[in-house]
């Protein structure tokens, strides 16, 4: 049985990451999505998710690919595996080529586990999201000069 590790923030759930799973699901026998703690995304992307690592995990689990879910506290991606034992790594081919991307695929080498990169979704991402979001959110000038006006200049 070829055990599958799909590692993931898995903010704002979407389109990407759903391809994403079900790509690693139909090349490995049962897959753990390994959904990275809030600490860990704030310490690698700079921010917090939207959504809290309880209900990422909740909402991960229930996709029906996965087989199971593994919350990632460490940075280690071996002391990860040295826990979950799995055969095959999946990433996003925006790692392939980088500093990251090759020492991942160097230290799985030694032991044996294979790194397979998917394409990255493009057009969409949490980041992009997170921006629309943000975007939509904001008030214009015009809201913000109506809402402060007196009341009988409105």
């Amino acid at each position: 049985m070829r055990i599958g590790y799909a590692p993931g923030v898995y903010d704002m759930f979407h389109i990407g990451h759903l391809n994403i799973l079900r790509q690693a699901a139909a090349r490995c026998d049962r897959l753990v999505a390994g959904v990275v703690s809030d600490e860990m995304a704030l310490a690698a992307k700079g921010r917090l998710p939207v959504i809290p690592l309880e209900e990422r995990l909740q909402i991960v689990d229930a996709i029906d690919c996965v087989d199971a879910v593994w919350s990632e506290t460490v940075a280690d991606k071996l002391e990860t595996w040295r826990e979950v034992r799995f055969d095959i790594l999946f990433k996003g081919d925006d790692w392939r080529g980088t500093p990251k991307g090759r020492k991942l695929e160097a230290d799985f080498a030694v032991v044996g586990v294979e790194v397979v990169y998917f394409p990255y979704t493009l057009h969409t991402s949490s980041s992009i999201l997170r921006t629309a979001l943000e975007n939509a959110t904001r008030p214009t000038i015009s809201q913000i000069a109506s809402a402060t006006a007196a009341p009988g200049d409105r």
